[in-house]
């Protein structure tokens, strides 16, 4: 247990790992807000992102490291695969940053090797010694993670993970790359690590599971009580397939059950539920309500005799209270004859930071509309408003106004007048199925981008018939080649690297967040925002395909390497 008994390092890889999964997509001001969001939520490391797979992806990191890099700041992460220019390209990126790693990896795993890799054990050796050695004489602090360690020969294993060390790996991050090992399986795998590798008890062991079977968190919390003092996790276990392991679960469970663990964090656990609805509002995946510690339904009781034992003691069925991950608010009561400074304190109180007065008097006004529309304004009704207000989504198309009648016997109708880019309004009206159908079919023709609805859902953010609604959608451009199609537009006789290209393109999917008393207006407001980041990273792509072309990343500007593992990387 010993260099580093006593404080567990949060890693968060929301940003990365978990923007990888499908629909999670973020622009760059998203990722901004999430990673200063992390800084206040006071992670340890945070793992920007993939320097090498796009100009963009590197611009997301550099940025990253210029403003939430701060010497009192988390340490800031770029992943790399074990090759020089991936390495390099890291390390550019996290330059501003006054806490720095390179992260590189190279599977371990003999099908990883023999299916994926085309390499033996021996020459897999030889790479993680040279690509780790050369990321040390870069940077100080080198975390090497042996890919899909869960299915490593374990001999083999220990001998990766050994010569990572000797080569000057700071942090081992022993990645179930997969999500197949028990808690058991992974508990002894750390413990193996920690007691037969030479020269590991100088360095941080790290966890990073994956909840394929679901069993992500027991996992890493079996590595923390098998020595590891790092553990890599994302908000809400968004991530890959069937995502990471959850941050916020992960702390709470080693807060809860300090004397069991034997360790702490450094988080601030009051910041928790925050950074939750924030992630969420910005991949458009709502939280369960039975998620554990963020979900709506984690501290509600409605069994009577629940009920009747947390109100004569809350400690007989609550293991941790509300207010300890955030989800409390004062007795500050909000309505339509607050002034402005009891707005103001009540955003404070709230942790809210605004950029501006011009910011304040917006979200201030909007809140005095909400207050005319209902007789009770309460936390809730807040942060729904100010998750759907300060959006940093790209205003390419701004709704002005959106009309609809809908009703039985007649035609569901609606017009909409959009701000186009140029400053100018444009006017169309549609008819429809219903009165969002309408609604979309009238933004449509005056965009003219075609785009496919692939999922619309509604939440009541409060009780009552006046409560706001939030509507979340999720949409994806048509006329994007699929994978098939760049495959052989690229060439079967293509590298595997090569054929994968556009990957993130052909599958991207852009989610919107709109707030509103009226549902209908709601999900028009959401259905813009998915559109202006559908446009929005169109234009990105066409810059940064042209970059990189211009760069030697592609060979035509057509095709421009993404991910090129396909996104399985690390996960």
């Amino acid at each position: 247990m010993d260099p580093h008994v006593g404080h567990v390092r949060i890693f968060d890889t929301t940003l990365r790992d978990g923007e990888q999964a499908p629909g999670c997509t973020m622009t760059l001001e998203e990722k901004l807000e999430v990673a200063r969001q992390l800084a206040r939520l006071n992670v340890d490391i945070i793992e920007a992102g993939f320097p090498a797979a796009s100009p963009g992806d590197w611009a997301a990191v550099h940025e990253i490291a210029r403003e939430v890099g701060t010497p009192n700041g988390p340490v800031i992460a770029a992943l790399a695969r074990a090759n020089r220019d991936d390495i390099e390209k890291a390390w550019a990126a996290i330059q501003p940053a006054a806490k720095k790693r390179i992260h590189t990896f190279m599977s371990t795993s003999d099908i990883h090797l023999e299916h994926q890799f085309r390499k033996t054990r021996a020459q897999a050796l030889e790479i993680i010694h040279e690509m780790v050695t050369f990321a040390r004489s870069l940077c100080e602090d080198v975390e090497f993670s042996p890919m899909d360690a869960g299915r490593s020969d374990r001999d083999f294993l220990r001998e990766a993970v050994a010569v990572a060390v000797a080569a000057g790996a700071t942090t081992l991050n022993i990645p179930d790359t997969v999500g197949y090992l028990t808690p058991d399986e992974y508990g002894a795998m750390i413990k193996d690590l920690a007691e037969n590798v030479p020269g590991i008890e100088h360095c941080i062991l790290s966890t990073h599971c994956h909840d394929d079977l679901g069993v992500a968190v027991a996992n890493s919390l079996a590595g923390v009580r098998g020595g590891a003092r790092q553990v890599e996790c994302t908000i809400n276990g968004i991530g890959e397939r069937a995502g990471n392991a959850s941050l916020e679960e992960v702390v709470m469970a080693i807060h809860t059950r300090g004397q069991f663990y034997g360790v702490r964090t450094q988080i601030n656990t009051r910041e928790l539920a925050r950074s939750s609805r924030l992630v969420s509002s910005f991949i458009g995946v709502p939280v369960p309500p039975n998620k554990a510690i963020v979900g709506a339904n984690a501290f509600a009781h409605e069994s009577g005799i629940h009920q009747d034992g947390v109100l004569k003691y809350r400690q007989t069925y609550e293991i941790m209270s509300a207010e300890t991950v955030g989800l409390d608010g004062n007795e500050l009561v909000l309505g339509k004859h607050s002034g402005r400074h009891a707005f103001r304190t009540k955003l404070k109180a709230m942790g809210v930071e605004l950029e501006s007065e011009e910011e304040f008097q917006h979200l201030f006004e909007r809140f005095k509309d909400l207050c005319d529309r209902k007789k009770r304004v309460d936390d809730r009704d807040i942060e729904a408003l100010v998750t759907g207000e300060l959006q940093h989504t790209p205003q390419i198309y701004t709704l002005d106004h959106v009309q609809y009648s809908s009703g039985l016997g007649m035609i569901p109708t609606a017009t909409v007048r959009l701000i186009g880019p140029d400053g100018q309004p444009r006017v169309d009206s549609d008819q429809g199925t219903g009165p969002v159908d309408a609604i979309y079919k009238a933004i449509n023709r005056v965009i003219q981008r075609p785009s496919e609805l692939i999922e619309f859902s509604i939440n009541a953010i409060t009780e009552g018939l006046d409560a706001v609604a939030e509507v979340t959608v999720r949409i994806r451009e048509q006329g994007v080649p699929s994978r098939e199609e760049q495959s052989e537009k690229i060439g079967a006789s293509t590298s595997t690297t090569a054929v994968l290209t556009g990957r993130r393109v052909a599958q991207q999917i852009f989610s919107g967040y709109g707030v509103h008393t009226d549902t209908i207006v709601a999900a028009a407001h959401a259905y813009m925002a998915a559109l202006n980041k559908m446009l929005a990273a169109r234009q990105e792509r066409i810059k940064a395909e042209a970059v990189a072309y211009a760069a030697g990343y592609a060979s035509d500007p057509g095709g421009l390497p993404v991910d090129l593992f396909g996104g399985s990387t690390l996960g």
